[in-house]
């Protein structure tokens, strides 16, 4: 007689809600509250795990999977009893399951963000680096696979395993690598917009071996299974493609201009990704797949995909990704390599050997196509990182069971060791801004008379182009001295993760990135058309994160010899200069970050004019125009002085110079007291003769007496305030100002001017000299010298 063994497992229940502790029940009892105690426990752990790996320049996902590790079996639970009771046995199956759906959107959101039209533009250089980049690695990865074929486990010594394995470690993923850029804030410079244009060529490449990859998983054991498996993944392309895209195509055209996607469409989109995702999985094309694919179809930018990722983004990465690195630290357990050496020894070479042969191969080859030792260096760094989309490999090849807990271990071990290594060093050896600041003078108190000059205005959006054309006609250009003007229409990266520049001179007309900028482009056309040759005007767009748009900025400035950046102060910040901190640093990063790295003179426009025909009120304006200099002294100074002098050529223009020296001479630099006595001499007797020109000296005991002796000027019919931003001023004219912020875009004297407070209803252009490399910590030294106005 055979009996049937029947086991039975006896499993504690978790209510889903506690009635509270007043009743004398505890809540971790309670599966709802266990999980929201789990999330906490994760994000507080990874939060302190990021502040401390601060200073070493570490990566957010860094301290994430480390988050995931020390909750899992290899550190806290450890513990058997805070295992069982933080992690009952049912809760991996409810944490798996919310670690894939973190997955699925973080994929989507990464598909949203990819733009893979740019393979057709991208450069040959991206091509080579990026196809040798994964051939010699993938070759080399399979060499010492069958050399080690041997020891390898049963599932891992199979072909389609080892060309899995392999070429893993031979692709760089861009989800991944968009993330790190974005942190080390290089996704403007000229190496960062490179590794993305090469990641995305390896991503397109890596998408087909994932597609072989699963098609001999597939086959294994059954070969119809394999064919099964291309027609289904045919006829999800064909729908993705051909249904959903049109389908969004639709939902863009359909879309008023300026506004935003209807919020049931970002609803139904949002939920696709799940439907997506069930189908993928149900027809064995991995449940990631499909949502990436999904992602890739949505059309990127405004107004769709910057909708998409505003409104998923925070949730997708701060609630959901979380359980995803949680669950990768409960199924991470370093205990468990014990005793399986045998088995991790191969897989180690293997991974060894295929990372290290990325980064030569990526090095070599960018060194042979000319690049320097440094950008090589970086580049191939950057293109070893490896995180989030590698995790999902992993968990991945563990459901095909191709390897189990300690090969899973040492791969995340190894992956994160890569990007912890390689991140720190890519901060260390390249520096984005090192190029800006050079050693030739590019300002306008050096620029000889008669001579083209080149300005590069920043435009953030219309409301800077009445400012901007107004000091552009009355900085009298004239056919011996015209100016050649670079407009760069600023406009924030949403939606996407590749930053965009656009040359209009050579760009396709039909290409626009928004009305907005094609609006501004044909007002700087018609301003252009009605100088008279005497003004060029060269129009560009920069889409990119604000954090980095700085870099659009000083590039162009650095190829075309600028003398002069011209930006507009944020309206934000120009309406109201008493907003918070908060906001003030928000917006000011921009012009903050050009004044401290600019390769030429930076000038500062507070624009208070109102301007309601945009054209007709510039090209019409004809009026006299009286503008003042305040010359407190100093580099910054002599240039708000010489562009002035530019201005006075202007037969329309009245200029008022007022000079403010300390009592008796005190706190003066004679270094800089003799260059500003030398220029106000020879400003004063080029003029001499002029009667527009008045020339006035105040002399001031400390700083309440400068700011009496400008309030009194508030009543002036003064239509722009000129001023020096702060180097090299006089402390003793600034005595006792230390309640206004020395470190402003527009330091203390020019914030004033522009305040509320002050109540002059006329614009204010706040003028830094230029800044020569190697000058920028001496540049500071008058800073440092206010330490004595706050006692």
């Amino acid at each position: 007689m055979v009996m049937n063994s029947t086991y039975i497992i006896c499993r504690k229940i978790h209510n889903d809600h506690s009635y509270g502790i007043f009743y004398g029940l505890n809540p971790l009892d309670f599966s709802f509250p266990l999980v929201l105690l789990e999330l906490s426990f994760l994000i507080v752990i990874s939060r302190v795990i990021r502040f401390i790996l601060k200073p070493l320049r570490q990566p957010k996902v860094v301290s994430e999977i480390i988050g995931g590790i020390i909750l899992g079996p290899s550190v806290l639970c450890r513990d058997k009893k805070f295992g069982t009771y933080m992690f009952p046995d049912n809760a991996e199956y409810v944490i798996k399951n919310i670690a894939v759906m973190g997955f699925m959107y973080f994929l989507f959101i990464s598909g949203v963000k990819m733009d893979i039209s740019t393979i057709r533009k991208a450069d040959k250089k991206n091509w080579y680096i990026a196809i040798v980049g994964i051939v010699v690695p993938l070759c080399c990865g399979v060499g010492v696979a069958i050399a080690v074929r041997k020891s390898l486990g049963k599932e891992m010594s199979k072909a389609s395993s080892i060309l899995g394995i392999t070429s893993s470690l031979a692709i760089t993923a861009f989800p991944v690598l968009y993330r790190i850029v974005k942190e080390l804030n290089l996704l403007s410079s000229e190496i960062g917009k490179m590794a993305l244009s090469t990641a995305i060529i390896s991503d397109v490449i890596g998408m087909n071996g994932v597609v072989i990859f699963e098609a001999s998983k597939q086959g294994e054991h059954r070969a119809i299974a394999a064919l099964w498996y291309m027609i289904s993944l045919a006829v999800v392309l064909v729908f993705i493609i051909v249904g959903l895209r049109h389908a969004m195509m639709w939902i863009v055209r359909n879309t008023p201009k300026g506004k935003p996607v209807d919020q049931i469409y970002v609803v139904a989109i949002l939920g696709g990704v799940l439907v997506v995702g069930f189908f993928s999985d149900m027809l064995g094309l991995a449940v990631a797949n499909g949502p990436l694919w999904l992602g890739l179809a949505v059309p990127d930018g405004p107004p769709l995909g910057a909708i998409l990722v505003e409104k998923s983004e925070t949730i997708v990465m701060d609630i959901l990704m979380p359980f995803s690195f949680m669950y990768v630290g409960m199924i991470t357990d370093l205990s468990s390599m014990s005793g399986h050496w045998s088995h991790l020894e191969p897989l180690l070479y293997m991974v060894l050997v295929g990372y290290a042969v990325k980064m030569v191969s990526t090095l070599f080859t960018s060194r042979f196509l000319g690049m320097t030792i440094r950008d090589s260096l970086t580049l191939s760094l950057i293109m070893s990182l490896r995180g989030e989309v590698e995790l999902l490999l992993f968990m991945h090849w563990m459901d095909f069971k191709m390897i189990m807990q300690p090969e899973f271990t040492i791969l995340v071990l190894l992956s994160l060791a890569v990007t912890a290594v390689a991140s720190p060093v890519i901060s260390i050896i390249y520096d984005p801004t090192r190029p800006y600041m050079v050693n030739t003078r590019r300002n306008i108190q050096h620029t000889p008379p008669n001579t083209e000059l080149h300005i590069v205005a920043g435009i953030h959006g219309e409301e800077n182009l009445c400012g901007l054309m107004k000091l552009l006609e009355l900085f009298n250009p004239t056919s011996s001295s015209p100016l050649s003007v670079h407009a760069l229409c600023l406009v924030e990266l949403l939606g996407r993760a590749n930053p965009v520049f656009i040359d209009h001179d050579q760009e396709d007309e039909k290409r626009d990135e928004g009305s907005k900028s094609s609006s501004i482009r044909n007002a700087l056309k018609i301003f252009e058309d009605a100088r008279n040759g005497c003004v060029k005007i060269h129009s560009y767009t920069a889409i990119s994160p604000k954090r980095s748009m700085y870099q659009d900025v000083c590039e162009l400035a650095l190829t075309k010899q600028a003398c002069l950046i011209i930006l507009p102060l944020h309206k934000k910040i120009a309406d109201n200069l008493r907003a918070t901190t908060m906001n003030r640093q928000r917006f000011q990063s921009v012009s903050s970050n050009v004044l401290s790295h600019a390769p030429c003179s930076v000038g500062i426009l507070v624009d208070k004019t109102p301007c309601r025909n945009l054209i007709g009120g510039v090209l019409r304006s004809s009026s006299n125009h009286h503008f003042v200099v305040l010359f407190l002294g100093g580099a910054d100074a002599r240039e708000a002085l010489s562009y002035a002098d530019r201005m006075a050529g202007n037969t329309r223009i009245s200029l008022t110079v007022i000079r403010f020296l300390s009592h008796e001479d005190e706190g003066d630099n004679h270094v800089e007291k003799k260059m500003d006595d030398a220029l106000v001499t020879w400003f004063w007797v080029k003029n001499e003769g002029n009667r527009r020109v008045v020339y006035r000296e105040v002399v001031s005991k400390n700083g309440e007496e400068t700011i009496d002796a400008i309030q009194a000027m508030k009543n002036e019919p003064y239509d722009l305030w000129i001023v020096g931003r702060k180097y090299g001023i006089n402390p003793v004219l600034l005595k006792g100002l230390s309640n206004w912020s020395e470190n402003a875009e527009l330091g203390i004297i020019g914030e004033y001017v522009a305040s509320l407070d002050f109540g002059s209803r006329a614009s204010v252009l706040v003028v830094q000299q230029q800044i020569l490399r190697g000058q920028e910590k001496a540049s500071h030294n008058p800073v440092r010298s206010f330490s004595f106005c706050t006692k």
